[in-house]
């Protein structure tokens, strides 16, 4: 019931100010979050740090910040773990493209600065599948890596996939471009295309083994970081 009444205040404050983009929110939002305001969602804890970024069976955990398939572009505060509506231009953020291709978030207590080859976020996934809630943490399995430059910057985004999708037998990008044609090229298209053209350029694809090595510096990074800001 709480969870009903959070995406009501949501989608209701979203109306009266006038930026609803239909479908949304048609996603949801998880449980445990609630509206704060128009663009603003808050937890209990924080999701950079709530859960392990990678489990005992080599799954990662990933925070899903935008669901499949929509065009809002959330984003978590690191500092107080508020997952926020992206301004640009003193608007929020609607990206003019296609919905995003998958269940776009990170995996937490990852960090992947920009001297080794991040941008100062926690690691990018995108989970390949159906639409999950706003703020759902998904268990998946990475298959691979998208190397992306965004505006001269490194900004590499992991690719996966989960347990009960049409998609959980896949091993790696060799078996997805096998049994799931196109795919590949989809996504590529998508993440050089969704911000304006030139803006972000593809390096091509990298595989699993080269996508853990970056999981792993990302978290090295993460301990590092932690132990900074005593988190």
């Amino acid at each position: 019931m709480a969870n009903f009444a959070s995406s009501f205040v949501l989608l209701l404050a979203l109306l009266l100010h006038g930026h609803l983009v239909f479908a949304q929110d048609c996603a949801g939002i998880a449980p445990g979050f609630r509206a704060v305001d128009t663009f603003t969602l808050k937890a209990e804890t924080n999701p950079l740090t709530a859960q392990a970024a990678v489990n005992s069976d080599g799954t990662v955990n990933v925070f899903v910040e935008i669901p499949s398939g929509t065009t809002a572009k959330w984003e978590l505060d690191k500092s107080d773990g508020a997952l926020r509506w992206e301004f640009r231009k003193g608007k929020p953020r609607i990206v003019a493209y296609l919905g995003y291709p998958g269940n776009y978030g990170f995996i937490p207590r990852t960090l992947l600065p920009k001297e080794k080859g991040g941008d100062g976020d926690p690691l990018d996934v995108l989970v390949i599948g159906s639409a999950v809630p706003r703020g759902s943490t998904l268990t998946a399995r990475v298959i691979g890596v998208l190397r992306l430059v965004d505006e001269g910057e490194q900004d590499d985004k992991l690719i996966a996939v989960r347990p009960g999708e049409a998609f959980a037998g896949v091993q790696n990008l060799r078996d997805l471009d096998s049994n799931f044609p196109g795919i590949t090229s989809i996504l590529e298209t998508w993440f050089t295309n969704y911000d304006g053209k030139g803006v972000t350029v593809s390096k091509g694809f990298g595989d699993a083994e080269e996508a853990r090595k970056i999981l792993q510096v990302a978290e090295e990074s993460f301990s590092v970081y932690s132990l900074r800001l005593r988190l």
